[in-house]
């Protein structure tokens, strides 16, 4: 018998024990509060918490050590994710939700596994969503004027007042050479790192995004996984 269908094996005995529903509720109530966080970003539609259990059982599973700390497995070693959610240049600010961005950290992602599957899951969600930066006006801010001043253009007027690039040309479509005091409008504005989409996810996606290849037989894993966990409805979780 090969190793991987050793690990199958282990998977259907695991799947008749408590242990299999231990991170049910945990996996619903993150995904919940993701979910409501995301859904007013363009394309979003809800994750099905049932992925993500999938994803536990590849990922570390009941006979790993890991199993009760970082079930996820994010955090392990040298991994990088754990900076990049935990981080703000790559979008983990815009995924993770406030209150709980307030509350993780390096240390608690790698010793709370409700933390651990929060952090795992705001992983795999920022690698899923596309990003762009775009101008963002600020709300309520009134279009006003300024004179053109010497040797300025519009990039130069932009941050002198506060204002974009962006929000400059549009105000002043007809602005293509400026003459000292010349009247331009601006708004109030900055540029902003915001979600403009997202992929499918699903299995493969999963598979690339989050395993990055590491693992040849992630993907078949998951399907196998999957296929166990959807014999069953899980366990019942408070409202």
């Amino acid at each position: 018998m090969t190793d991987f269908e050793k690990w199958k094996q282990g998977l259907v005995l695991h799947s008749g024990k408590p242990h299999w529903q231990m991170y049910d509720c945990e996996v619903k109530a993150a995904l919940g509060d993701y979910n409501r966080h995301l859904s007013g970003t363009p394309g979003y539609i809800a994750m099905d918490w049932m992925l993500i259990k999938a994803m536990l059982w590849t990922e570390s599973g009941g006979e790993n050590p890991q199993w009760k700390i970082k079930p996820l497995q994010i955090g392990v070693g040298t991994d990088a994710g754990m900076n990049a959610v935990l981080g703000d240049k790559e979008g983990g600010d815009l995924i993770m939700p406030p209150a709980l961005r307030s509350s993780i950290n390096t240390h608690t992602i790698r010793s709370n596994p409700a933390h651990n599957i929060r952090g795992g899951i705001g992983y795999l969600l920022m690698r899923m969503a596309n990003f762009a930066h775009k101008s963002i006006r600020e709300p309520n801010a009134p279009i006003e004027q300024t004179k053109v001043g010497p040797g300025e253009s519009l990039e130069k007027i932009a941050r002198r007042v506060g204002s974009t690039v962006e929000v400059m040309r549009e105000l002043n479509p007809r602005a293509n050479i400026l003459h000292i005091g010349d009247v331009v409008r601006f708004q109030k504005a900055k540029v902003e790192k915001v979600i403009t989409g997202w992929s499918p996810i699903n299995l493969a996606s999963i598979a690339k995004n989050y395993n990055g290849n590491g693992d040849a037989r992630y993907l078949t894993k998951l399907e196998f996984a999957i296929g166990l966990v959807r014999k069953q409805q899980g366990a019942k979780c408070e409202q």
